[in-house]
């Protein structure tokens, strides 16, 4: 099998695209489509088989949900047991957006998706071809990122391709992702509500609408079923080993680097604020410092180093700050 590539950039090719999308979603089949956050491997929600065929192509582990991607608050209600007060709140606040919510799972929807949980994530994405896709099929869509389990998520259809285009009949080019990351997931089945997964809308953000939550902690996630993606401590991983450093000069990053017995020449240096001279290492990306527009191009920065041949990748600490800690927490498990 080798995937097709449909374009969007016309009105033309966008439509044609939605009903070539469609049209396999609806026969049980699984599609790679753009969502804002990163790109995502699509199948029918409410089909249990289809969704298995998600967990096949990933070589996903079966206890790692799936979140649920609606366009419209009526197909949120129609997933969950009971869209909630607060569930309306943060709808109007965030959606369509990257924050997905975590609440008691109505019985249509599969054991495959939630991991037999008793809860269930959706989420109703901004991108405009996703929610096209969704209108037109009429049921939500189970839709993790495009690539295989624990690997980098893919941020445009070359990404896809890359790791999925001989197990996939069809990938939607819909461009870059525009925030580059994966969703912040908040559950809202308990009280207070527990942010399990960080992103781009953080804590800040989320305490204007709910007042008091909790941050997850790991010794929550240890126990009992996953409540939603994200909380396995390895994951988001390029093929290279990562490292997270701080350094005040370019001494002192090899000097760490040479302590840890790798070497400078072997090594993709991704930096925000100090910016290393070149000549020593094999590469050095001049990142923005700005979290939004890192987040934009952190992904596709790690997918150019292991498509160099890195053999190592040092990107340097983000600052401690709310709007980092998505980045943060995908670094961490990259680096596990």
């Amino acid at each position: 099998m080798a995937a097709e590539i449909l374009p969007t950039h016309t009105p033309e090719l966008f439509r044609k695209a939605v009903r070539r999308a469609a049209e396999l979603l609806r026969a049980g089949e699984v599609v790679a489509l753009p969502t804002e956050t990163v790109y995502g491997l699509a199948a029918n929600a409410l089909d249990e088989k289809a969704v298995a065929k998600i967990f096949e192509i990933k070589g996903r582990p079966a206890h790692n949900p799936i979140i649920v991607h609606i366009a419209s608050n009526e197909m949120a209600r129609d997933c969950v047991e009971n869209f909630s007060v607060l569930a309306q709140d943060f709808s109007k606040a965030f959606w369509p957006g990257p924050l997905t919510l975590v609440l008691p799972r109505a019985e249509k929807i599969p054991d495959a998706v939630t991991a037999s949980g008793e809860t269930v994530g959706v989420r109703w994405p901004s991108h405009p071809f996703m929610q096209a896709v969704i209108r037109e099929c009429g049921f939500p869509l189970a839709a993790p990122s495009a690539n295989l389990s624990n690997q980098i998520s893919p941020t445009n259809a070359e990404h896809v391709h890359a790791q999925l285009g001989k197990k996939i009949s069809l990938i939607v080019d819909g461009g870059q992702s525009q925030v580059g990351i994966e969703s912040t997931v908040l559950d809202l089945s308990v009280s207070p509500p527990r942010v399990l997964r960080p992103g781009m809308i953080h804590t800040e953000a989320l305490a204007a609408v709910a007042g008091e939550f909790r941050i997850e902690n790991s010794e929550f996630r240890i126990k009992g079923t996953l409540r939603s993606p994200g909380l396995l401590e390895k994951h988001y991983s390029p093929k290279a080993k990562l490292l997270v450093l701080d350094w005040r000069d370019d001494r002192e990053l090899e000097l760490k680097i040479k302590n840890l017995k790798l070497k400078t020449e072997n090594s993709c240096i991704i930096a925000h604020t100090k910016i290393p001279a070149g000549e020593k290492f094999f590469d050095v990306s001049v990142m923005p410092h700005d979290a939004e527009a890192f987040a934009r191009a952190l992904y596709a920065e790690l997918h150019r180093c292991d498509a160099a041949g890195a053999q190592l990748i040092v990107v340097e600490a983000p600052p401690d700050s709310p709007e980092w800690s998505g980045i943060a927490d995908r670094l961490k498990r990259a680096a596990a």
